[in-house]
């Protein structure tokens, strides 16, 4: 073992490929809602909309599954976005004020089965524009851009500045037509007399195209003036003077415009050949008046064959009594609602009617981009309700505390799931489609349906469709109904929303599931497992509570069985300082279909939870948390163990998360102790008399073995360190723990400081042990019981971050019933089990039952990282259907994955996933068992990636355009062709498309090069938009030499200007 841990060449080129067939990275694709959004966009043409974000992100959606991703080279603020209708092309405008032309580019088309397919579309960079001088400097702040304006014909771009003057760009080239530059000088002088007060015009708020008449064009300046200007005569046709100018916007016909203002008003005006000056609207109204109100930021005006035109505004509220909130209103008519949101207003949208042959608009729907998610209303409907998202849902409407994946779920919980969560959706009488759908998929179905479960601050779980590209909510499961919580006051006759609506002015309604404050923090989910076979879920939170719930398809009415667990069980000395636990109701609650609370265990002291097991074939649950773990038959509702784990001088276990009496000099005279401790360190450990057989082989193992010069030395923690007795993971297995030749049920428990208990167990009617051999006590009587078999203290006392027992074949255990239900190949029983203990610091196997070390790697010794979390994936190759491996999957506090084989724990690949600044990244990570895995790049989006060379999720879409799918000819003259896998470089830096290429031809970029040569640790820093394609993969695919001329000229790139990063 050691000599091939240690060896310097050589490498078995069979070995190579198989790995090669297995393990690829690639960060496929993001999920969620786009982290502070900050420009909104719609295609009416080709269905498609954009948002960009304050990072330089731009994100195209469509049809559920329709993606499109694009990043601009430096993370500065996207302020505008407009489509050119029906080409694919797109424009931004930058916070730097540079202007940016996108376009969406088809790759080659491709042969499945013998049929061609269409090619796959994907956003390029093609050019960028500033105009002259320079933003921020007093002298040039007058070329400063606020609005932009694309003509019908989308041969002309009109932008507007700070300064007042109109400038025109020819497109798609981005050139200057510098003889139609429109200063305020020729406006200025068709000003009345009274009007001009020696002052000018001030910014360019609003530039809006005739929709009538091509050519003509309305300019809305800051102080109020509005100018009818006719571009290709370049003269004025029409003057209209008002007040402070927020936006404009024209009726269908064109005879009318409307201007919102900054005293929350909106105005009229008429457009007439005969009079050159209108210093009065047709009529003006302040509808939340007459006290001061805000600013109304956007107007639109609809026209509805129904009768009266839609109008739709944001802001305008009472400035005194309402000026916090954030709202857009909806009129028709008599029918007025002010859409009350719980985050800012960004932008908004109709999806109408553009039809030139139709004479009236009739919006359909209404979308709304705010700070922190996307509302869709249906303005089809009687009352506008707001349509379910199939995508964008915010992740963060409470904020998440953990995640799960659970990987080819059964149809038929997948189906009761699906009806439980349109049962909570059935006050919503909406039959309408989703609008934005454009686009076609081109990925194929889903071979098996996942789930993502996320916990939540506020208490509860949402069941997320992660089979595909689209993060689609299914059901969202509530616990707070368990608990009296500060929301259980009596019903307020005045919330009610029908009441507001008749009584209060303006009529809000609360619109959108963004809600980020929580009733009560101690209903916060901190773990959970879900057992997919028998429909049992467990939810354990941070006020020490675990519940366990069955799925049940009708409403019930029932009281829930409350069982305390004292994990402390009666030591002397200690005194819990945090919260309390929450009060559980008693009496019967009511619960909707879905999960259903069975029985709540309340652990005793409240500490949060942080570790769970739950085995349904058992009745069995576990749960651990900073003072023990115990053992619970939900069943037969009795508590079976309680183990306290606690030090002596584990005071600081006693305070709590949400506590603030934590001694500051404690934790500085903890400090100290470790400076003092390190310092001594250099003089040789004296190993203690063992106490144990584990302690024996760890010692001997020790002796023997002679520190390789490349290890770093460890040194091993104190007892008496805070927080040492937090059990840190559980797990039940049905293995060799008494003897050789009888196996039952275990458990497996492992703390911070080191420990790990296993017990055998005694479950009526399972396994070989004592308890079958009773023959005079039944299975309704019998209890189960719980015996410590082994206590294992590992040397370091680096904490336990997972515990796996491996059948006789060197495989995992399969999950319960996957074994008796024929769900899975039976685990074999006949050899020797053996255990695979992961600490932080290394990676240990043990034989069964004997407790043995068998083999080991040393993580932190040999790479200078610390495991964060671990999971043992199940990879297929992608060249053969009937290979697959059991793989260990190891990231670390660096960010980094590292892929060892079972048992013999050798080191497969490595690869560089998450930044190691990104400790909320790293902590969120989670994988599937088919080699995927998601991991939190913002409060409200995940990010998809994959290690395996088979199984991928990617967006494959494709969109049908008015223009040929080539790149646009760039300025100087160069036309940017797509390569083969959709990327092309331009004189600004590097794009980066979508792979094309199948995923049997993704490979690691250090599989050419020995296990523990430098170069298979390389130094790929990949930030968390994923900047990793097939061609940078294939460079690296050669010679050592040649990497290293890639690596060095990657460097040099990234020197130049920004450079487009796509994924």
């Amino acid at each position: 073992m050691m000599k091939f841990r240690f060896r310097r060449q050589g490498t078995d080129p069979q070995r190579e490929r198989i790995k090669q067939e297995l393990f690829a990275f690639n960060k496929t694709v993001g999920h969620g809602f786009p982290h502070q959004p900050s420009a909104l966009a719609f295609d009416p043409k080709l269905q498609l909309m954009a948002i960009g974000t304050k990072s330089g992100a731009i994100k195209i959606y469509g049809a559920p599954g329709v993606e499109f991703t694009g990043i601009h080279g430096d993370a500065t603020a996207v302020t505008q976005i407009h489509f050119l209708p029906g080409q694919g092309r797109l424009l931004s405008l930058l916070d730097d004020n540079t202007i940016h032309l996108w376009e969406l580019v088809a790759g080659p088309s491709r042969e499945v089965g013998g049929a061609k397919k269409e090619g796959v579309v994907t956003l390029k960079h093609v050019d960028s524009y500033s105009l002259p001088g320079r933003p921020g400097i007093e002298s040039c702040s007058a070329t400063r851009v606020t609005v932009l304006l694309l003509l019908k014909s989308c041969d002309l771009l009109c932008i507007g500045t700070e300064g007042g003057g109109v400038y025109f760009l020819e497109l798609p080239r981005l050139s200057l037509k510098e003889n139609q530059t429109l200063l305020q000088e020729p406006i200025t002088q068709r000003l009345p007399d009274d009007y001009r007060c020696g002052k000018s015009l001030g910014p360019v708020e609003s530039l809006q195209e005739h929709p009538q008449q091509p050519g003509k064009i309305l300019i809305g300046y800051s102080r109020g003036l509005v100018v009818l200007w006719d571009l290709g005569a370049g003269r004025v046709e029409q003057l209209f003077l008002g007040k402070q100018l927020e936006s404009l916007v024209w009726e269908r016909s064109g005879n009318l415009f409307v201007s919102s203002h900054n005293d929350g008003g909106y105005s009229v005006w008429a457009v007439t050949s005969g009079n050159a000056c209108s210093p009065q609207p047709v009529s003006s109204t302040i509808p939340y008046g007459p006290f001061p109100c805000k600013a109304i930021n956007k107007i639109l005006w609809r026209t509805s064959q129904s009768g009266s035109p839609v109008l739709l505004y944001s802001g305008g509220m009472p400035r005194a009594s309402y000026g916090d909130r954030h709202c857009l209103t909806v009129q028709q008519d008599k029918e007025h609602v002010t859409l009350d949101f719980t985050s800012r207003v960004i932008d908004f949208f109709t999806v109408h009617s553009i039809k030139p042959e139709k004479e009236f608009d009739d919006p359909s729907a209404l979308v709304v981009l705010l700070e922190e998610e996307l509302v869709v209303i249906d303005l089809q409907t009687p009352g506008w309700p707001s349509l379910p998202t199939p995508y964008l849902a915010p992740l963060h409407s409470s904020a998440i505390t953990c995640s799960c994946h659970i990987a080819n779920v059964p149809p038929k919980l997948w189906e009761r799931l699906i009806n439980a969560g349109k049962a909570q959706r059935g006050r919503q009488q909406t039959h309408m489609s989703w609008p934005i759908c454009g686009g076609k998929n081109l990925a194929p179905p889903p071979k098996q349906q996942e789930l993502l479960l996320t916990g939540h601050e506020d208490g509860t779980v949402r069941f997320w469709d992660a089979s595909g590209v689209a993060l689609t909510p299914l059901y969202k499961l509530g616990t707070a109904n368990v608990f009296h919580t500060d929301c259980d006051d009596p019903h307020d006759p005045g919330d009610d929303p029908d009441l507001q609506q008749e009584e209060e002015w303006p009529p809000f309604r609360k619109v959108g599931c963004f809600d980020p404050y929580s009733d009560d923090p101690r209903l916060g989910i901190q773990k959970m497992s879900l057992c997919k076979y028998s429909n049992k879920l467990m939810v354990a939170g941070t006020a020490g509570q675990v519940i366990v719930l069955g799925f049940n398809d009708e409403r019930s009415d029932h009281s829930v069985d409350v069982s305390v667990v004292d994990l402390l069980q009666d030591r002397e000395g200690f005194t819990w300082k945090g919260h309390s636990r929450l009060e559980p109701r008693l009496k019967p609650a009511p619960f909707p279909p879905g999960f259903q609370p069975l029985v709540l265990v309340q652990c005793l002291p409240p500490a949060s939870v942080t570790a769970v097991a739950l085995h349904t074939e058992w009745n069995l649950i576990a749960f651990g948390t900073s003072h023990g773990f115990g053992l619970f038959d939900y069943h037969r509702r009795n508590s079976v163990l309680a183990r306290c784990t606690l030090h002596p001088n584990d005071s600081l276990a006693m305070e709590g998360p949400l506590s603030r009496v934590k001694s500051l000099k404690k934790s500085l005279r903890q400090s100290f102790r470790r400076i003092r401790k390190s310092r001594v360190s250099g003089k040789k450990r004296v190993i203690t008399t063992p106490t144990s057989k584990v302690q024996e082989a760890n010692a001997a193992l020790a002796e023997q073995e002679e520190v390789a010069p490349v290890q770093r030395r460890i040194e091993p923690r104190s007892a008496d360190d805070s927080l040492s007795g937090v059990v840190r993971c559980l797990c039940f297995a049905d293995t060799f723990l008494r003897d050789g030749t009888h196996h039952g049920p275990t458990l497996w428990a492992g703390t911070n400081s080191g420990s790990v208990y296993a017990y055998a167990l005694e479950v009526p009617g399972v396994g070989s042990g004592r308890a079958c051999e009773r023959g005079g006590a039944s299975e309704s009587s019998s209890c189960v019981e719980a015996v410590l078999g082994k206590e294992i203290q590992l040397m370091h006392r680096a904490p336990v971050v997972s515990i796996c027992v491996l059948d006789g074949r060197g495989k995992p255990l399969p999950d319960p019933y996957e074994a008796s239900q024929d769900l899975a190949i039976a685990p074999d029983m006949t050899n020797a089990h053996s255990v695979l203990i992961a600490s932080e610091e290394q990676l240990k196997v043990f034989s069964l039952p004997k407790v043995s070390a068998k083999t080991k790697f040393k993580l932190t010794a040999h790479e200078g990282c610390r495991v964060r979390k671990v999971a043992l994936v199940l990879f297929s190759s992608a060249a053969q259907e009937d290979y697959n491996e059991h793989t260990l999957v190891c990231l670390t506090n660096l960010g980094d994955m590292h892929l060892f084989n079972i048992p013999a724990l050798r080191p497969q690949v490595r690869y560089d996933c998450i930044r190691k600044e990104d400790i909320s990244g790293i902590a969120s990570c989670v994988f599937s068992k088919n080699g995927q895995g998601f991991y939190l790049i913002s409060p409200s989006e995940y990010e998809r990636f994959s290690l395996s060379a088979k199984v991928l999720t990617e967006p494959l879409c494709s969109v049908q355009l008015d223009r040929p799918l080539e790149l646009t000819i760039s300025r100087d003259g160069t036309t940017m062709q797509p390569q083969a896998n959709g990327t092309h470089k331009t004189q600004m830096g590097q794009a980066e498309g979508q792979t094309l290429e199948p995923p049997s031809s993704l490979s690691s970029p250090i599989l050419d090069t020995p296990l523990d040569s430098p170069l298979s640790c390389a130094d790929l820093t990949l930030d968390s938009t994923g900047e990793l394609t097939v061609e940078d993969v294939r460079d690296f695919l050669t010679t050592v030499d040649e990497v290293e001329n890639n690596l060095k000229n990657m460097k040099e790139e990234e020197g130049r200007s920004p450079g487009i990063l796509i994924n």
